[in-house]
């Protein structure tokens, strides 16, 4: 968008011309002519100004919306595709989140998966207290961070 200092040199520059016009057609009546100059400038001041970006419109029936789940007790050794493997068996899944120990850099056993809201009430249901890696697992619907420091730290 242009500046206040660009927007106010534009309006005397159109004002200027606009009375020069005025002094050609010396006929016109001053309540003509000034409407006539609001309504050129107004103008001017709406052609100045530089579109907003376009906001995405939130339409919950058309775009697919997301759920995050936690799921804990995973084995150690398991990485980011073979979890999105194991729960795309049962929908779509848009990311996985392994957790870190900051200080060793080891899996800490847990982590994140977002999938679809469709799905994931089915995925819960399928894999909750299911038997991968010689290990239970346990997974439910995330709930929001309580506080944004946290001792753990996002994988790749």
């Amino acid at each position: 968008m242009k500046s206040n200092n660009q927007t106010i040199i534009t309006a005397i520059a159109i004002a200027i011309v606009g009375a020069l016009i005025l002094t050609l057609i010396p006929t016109l009546p001053s309540s003509i002519s000034f409407a006539l100059g609001a309504i050129a400038v107004g103008a001017a001041l709406y052609f100045m100004q530089t579109p907003k970006e376009a906001t995405p419109i939130d339409n919950t029936e058309t775009s697919q919306s997301s759920k995050t789940l936690y799921v804990g007790n995973l084995p150690y050794r398991a990485n980011e595709t073979d979890v999105k493997n194991l729960f795309a068996e049962h929908g779509d899944v848009f990311a996985v989140r392994l957790m870190k120990d900051k200080r060793t850099g080891k899996r800490r056993g847990f982590g994140f998966v977002v999938m679809s809201s469709l799905d994931a009430d089915s995925a819960i249901e399928q894999l909750n207290n299911k038997e991968y890696g010689q290990r239970t697992l346990k997974v439910r619907e995330a709930n929001e961070p309580k506080n944004a420091d946290t001792d753990i730290s996002e994988t790749e």
